[in-house]
């Protein structure tokens, strides 16, 4: 594996032997560091959106997991 820092950017080279999905799984993670860098949201707001989203899912799938009543 090879890093260079051209100044405005980190150039990483690795060998195509590397499962590609465990390196799309790395980039997701430096993605998402990337973005929670310059955010401003508190761990409140991202409690409340993640309540949110759990229970906006659960809305869509609680058929799966609960006995259908007759």
């Amino acid at each position: 594996m090879i890093i260079e820092n051209t100044g405005n950017e980190i150039i990483i080279r690795i060998s195509s032997e590397v499962d590609l999905l465990e390196i799309q799984n790395s980039l997701d993670y430096i993605r998402y560091k990337e973005l929670a860098a310059n955010s401003t949201a508190t761990q409140a707001d991202i409690d409340r959106l993640s309540e949110s989203i759990n229970q906006g899912w659960w809305d869509k799938n609680k058929f799966k997991y609960l006995p259908v009543n007759k």
